[in-house]
């Protein structure tokens, strides 16, 4: 008996570091006063955060489709690892470099001109926010020698954190695509 209370205090020992070296990253002890950086935003503390969500979820996500935007995988990766950390990195990496897969692309394929929050809400978790959102995004798609308008909708549930000093999206979990509102298609330019 005293041989299995060794191992398993053996192994609570280490899942209680390992936990600690990962919650260490989010800072959940952080003070109320410290504020984390956003793109484009000044720094937030967690309740202007939550105030703000509206600005600092558009703010987050605008990264994240400028990573899209790009066709080497070093760069999406570390555009990516500036707004998002974990899962949401690893899914997000994922799925764009999947979208690549079978050819790649040369040069950039889309453009985004704006992104609109339909709907959102937040709830607060410690230093993270839950945020569920709905938003559009309107650009250009380019495929071969045509161009496509895009104004396609999306909802997703955001975990937003705080990781080294800055606001992270730390899940994300899509929940829903609407490509319906597709705009017209039209001959894209003429390269040399």
């Amino acid at each position: 008996m005293g041989r299995i209370s060794a191992a398993v205090a053996v192994c609570l020992a280490g899942l209680a570091a390992v936990t600690a070296l990962v919650l260490g990253q989010m800072r959940p002890d952080s003070s109320p006063t410290d504020a984390f950086t956003a793109p484009g935003l000044d720094p937030l503390t967690v309740e202007a955060a939550t105030d703000q969500f509206w600005r600092l979820a558009p703010a987050l996500l605008l990264v994240v489709y400028d990573a899209f935007g790009k066709t080497q995988e070093g760069a999406i990766y570390d555009t990516l690892a500036s707004v998002t950390h974990g899962d949401a990195l690893e899914y997000l990496y994922l799925e764009r470099v999947g979208a690549m897969a079978g050819g790649g692309l040369e040069k950039a394929d889309q453009t985004i001109h704006e992104i609109k929050l339909l709907n959102t809400s937040v709830t607060r978790a410690g230093p993270s926010l839950k945020v569920d959102a709905s938003w559009q995004v309107i650009g250009t798609v380019g495929h071969a020698e045509h161009l496509h308008v895009r104004g396609n909708s999306y909802s997703a549930e955001l975990i937003v954190s705080p990781v080294e000093g800055a606001w992270r999206i730390t899940d994300f979990d899509l929940l829903d695509v609407n490509r319906d509102t597709a705009g017209e298609t039209f001959p894209a330019p003429k390269t040399n």
